[in-house]
């Protein structure tokens, strides 16, 4: 059986900062593939006053049980005071494709490649 998976959303101010985020998850064994899709037009609410932004949005595969490291990372690396990190479950997904999450992102008993 595989692993809960998670598709976590971040944006990041520009594909630099994207990239670097990206990276470090990936490498770092939290995510098992990132993708980066920008850039976007983010409109919202922030110091009172509306914002209306480009930024890069990051498409985060992972386990369920490693959201909360990779929140953690996320917040580290990012420059924004506040983040946004969102996740949504996966419901259903190609099983090889489930199975390669899970195991690059070693889950229990199973050997990362």
């Amino acid at each position: 059986m595989t692993a809960p998976a998670l598709l976590v959303m971040v944006t990041a101010p520009d594909q630099t900062s994207a990239a670097a985020i990206g990276r470090a998850l990936v490498q770092e064994g939290l995510a098992a593939c990132v993708n980066l899709v920008g850039p976007i037009r983010s409109i919202y609410r922030w110091e009172g006053a509306v914002a209306d932004e480009a930024e890069y949005l990051l498409l985060i595969k992972t386990r369920r049980e490693l959201y909360t490291a990779l929140e953690t990372r996320v917040r580290a690396l990012h420059s924004y005071q506040v983040a946004e990190v969102i996740a949504l479950p996966i419901e259903c997904g190609s099983a090889p494709y489930l199975h390669w999450l899970a195991q690059v992102t070693g889950a229990p008993g199973r050997e990362p490649s």
